[in-house]
């Protein structure tokens, strides 16, 4: 198992696929299956039967996409990027883009 780059909250466009171009948020992380869930991409329809909580019928949501298919908005250029790691003075490792140098994590 690869430690993702990719975590949730993180802003990604997809680069291949049927979804190609498209920006969203990334609203679950799945590293053991090296996967993510991105708002409005890979959109499906599951048919959900009736329970006595919730309405039956056809219902749309999200399903994973691999996490080579999406790549980092950098936030200073606001393109593709790749994602780096660097120790700061103060001794964390944070994220980093590469194609600016700006630091992801706050």
């Amino acid at each position: 198992m690869v430690k993702l780059k990719i975590r949730k909250g993180d802003r990604v466009v997809v680069v291949t696929g049927r979804d190609r171009g498209k920006r969203g948020e990334v609203l679950k992380s799945l590293p053991k299956e090296n996967r993510v869930i991105v708002q409005g991409v890979n959109v499906v329809k599951r048919h959900q039967r009736q329970t006595p909580q919730q309405e039956g019928g056809i219902f749309e949501k999200e399903a994973p996409i691999h996490v080579s298919n999406v790549a980092h908005i950098d936030p200073k250029t606001d393109r593709p990027t790749r994602v780096g790691f660097k120790t700061l003075e103060d001794g964390r490792k944070v994220r980093m883009a590469l194609r600016s140098g700006e630091v992801i994590d706050k």
